[in-house]
């Protein structure tokens, strides 16, 4: 029986360790897929490093965020990334969708047999033009988005390696690897951001500044640059309709 968006129930795999942004993001993640915030429970690895991969089997989606708290390639200093990556190898066992953003697009790589590695100089922090491969057009999700359209993107770890059984769907100028789907299952990762638009990267980029950013003249030229991002924010929604509800 299909269910209705009133009805789904996801949960939220948070990478987030600052109480402001983690309000932030779940709220945007509710935005973009026109559900409701109660529908979400979170997660939040920070406060509990630990989780046994079965604890999403009564949920109807998994979703993961960014972080600009942690590292994928830190499994030390970071714990809970061995648990998140049990995580999503079951959800790829189990046919448990997922939708994983950012730092979850690197955790999903990791754990399906990729790599990441960290590259500074290849740094995206801002708002980039996205392309789509020829996979893309036959895929559920961007068979109706635009071959070219805008995200907001921001990281120093990328991959350099898609897992095996993965495919492709969309790259920039400087990251050839932006999202991808599992072959034949419900997973997609996706290396931008597309629960953030460019009101929400404004007032991200300029909490986090001292982070990533050299100089007040860089943020300058990020906030003198926005656009807006429809298509890549519309991903949320159309994962939510044809993954999860099955409407065309």
């Amino acid at each position: 029986m299909i269910k209705t968006r009133t009805r789904l129930r996801i949960l939220y795999l948070q990478i987030r360790n600052d109480a402001v942004t983690r309000v932030e993001e779940l709220q945007e993640f509710a935005r973009y897929s026109l559900l409701d915030v109660s529908q979400f429970t979170i997660l939040n690895v920070f406060d509990t490093p630990n989780f046994p991969p079965n604890c999403v089997d009564n949920y109807d989606a998994l979703f993961v965020g960014g972080s600009s708290d942690a590292s994928v390639l830190k499994p030390d200093q970071y714990p809970f990334v061995q648990s998140a990556k049990a995580l999503l190898q079951h959800c790829v066992a189990q046919n448990i969708p997922v939708f994983a953003s950012c730092f979850g697009f690197q955790l999903s790589v990791e754990a399906l047999g990729g790599k990441v590695i960290h590259d500074p100089e290849q740094m995206e922090m801002g708002i980039y033009p996205m392309q789509l491969t020829p996979a893309a057009r036959q895929d559920l999700l961007f068979c109706d988005s635009p071959n070219h359209f805008l995200v907001v993107s921001g990281h120093q770890e990328r991959a350099v390696l898609l897992p095996a059984d993965t495919q492709l769907l969309a790259f920039t100028e400087r990251c050839p690897y932006h999202a991808f789907r599992v072959i034949d299952k419900p997973f997609y990762g996706f290396q931008f951001h597309p629960e953030v638009d460019h009101h929400d990267l404004a007032t991200r980029i300029t909490r986090y500044q001292d982070r990533y950013l050299e100089t007040d003249g860089d943020l300058q030229y990020i906030l003198d640059n926005l656009h807006p991002t429809p298509e890549s924010n519309q991903l949320i929604q159309k994962f939510v309709d044809r993954i999860l509800l099955q409407k065309s």
